[in-house]
């Protein structure tokens, strides 16, 4: 996903890295923990990938700290979703709120908030965007939890998953070129990304036995179950699991791949054909869209 932007990625980790070593001492040490090298920074690619695609310049120190803007708005989300998941682990290290407790996790997704609108002080233009990032993901996150267990179809998925990582898609692409043309670009790639992300969970937890089951668990309308409860049965287990239905779910949602794999190409499809409508130089962001379909393999 990273290809072509290891100058760029390296420029952005040394940005956050000395960004969190002059954090206030009280949250330095949970800035630095959120911010380890684990993240694979798809978003901040996403921003690098549609600045070359529109521009002659090469990434400058703006454009870095615009996308330092975009990864902070993403660990943001982050945190609250571990702590809403009760995970414990994310990609292998404790997540921030089992290291150092429930309120200072909490603070410290508060303290990254403030530093990501000071970032973009002086941009109009990226403040406006980063603003409506927060507020369209709040808003985003709230209708998810409210329709959990509602039998809804893959219309009502595409409006969450538009919401939710669409949002953040579309914000590094108005960011990465400092204007609106590549936002449906960047809304179609988030789509992709979070059907991406749902097929995978699913490959996951059947791979696993169960594991990774927190959507299923919470009744989240995924890309596969908004598929499977086509059915009325199945759609009568979503809404009123017992732990042998979530199992039942589960499979049903597997055998419900197919379909959900034909339709992120169908996603894809149409991210192409944005890239080469509207973009100068489209070769790099249909890259991003072919790379961002294999996440689901």
């Amino acid at each position: 996903m990273a290809e072509g932007f290891d100058k760029e990625l390296e420029l952005l980790k040394t940005f956050l890295h000395e960004w969190a070593a002059h954090g206030d001492n009280e949250v330095k040490p949970l800035l630095a923990w959120q911010f380890l090298g684990r993240s694979k920074y798809f978003r901040p690619v996403t921003l690098f990938a549609c600045h070359v695609a529109m521009s002659d310049q090469p990434v400058g120190a703006e454009t870095i700290r615009a996308a330092a803007a975009i990864e902070m708005v993403h660990n943001v989300s982050l945190i609250v979703d571990d702590i809403l998941d009760r995970s414990r682990y994310r990609r292998g290290v404790l997540t921030l709120h089992c290291r150092f407790g429930l309120l200072p996790a909490l603070m410290a997704s508060g303290y990254i908030t403030a530093d990501t609108f000071q970032l973009v002080e002086g941009n109009t233009f990226n403040t406006q965007r980063i603003a409506e990032l927060f507020r369209r993901l709040a808003a985003a996150e709230t209708l998810q939890w409210r329709l959990r267990r509602q039998p809804l179809g893959v219309e009502d998925w595409r409006v969450i998953a538009g919401e939710d990582t669409g949002s953040m898609f579309e914000a590094a692409a108005c960011l990465g070129t400092g204007n609106e043309t590549l936002r449906h670009f960047g809304h179609l790639l988030g789509m992709l990304y979070h059907g991406c992300d749902d097929v995978g969970d699913v490959k996951g937890a059947v791979a696993l036995g169960g594991g990774g089951e927190e959507d299923l668990r919470d009744g989240i309308l995924t890309l596969p179950a908004a598929i499977a409860i086509r059915d009325p049965e199945v759609a009568l287990l979503f809404r009123n699991p017992t732990p042998e239905g979530l199992q039942v779910l589960l499979e049903k949602m597997e055998a419900a791949l197919p379909v959900a794999e034909r339709y992120l190409d169908s996603i894809a499809a149409e991210a192409e054909a944005e890239a080469l409508r509207v973009a100068r130089a489209p070769e790099l962001l249909i890259k991003l869209v072919r790379n961002t379909r294999r996440l689901s393999a």
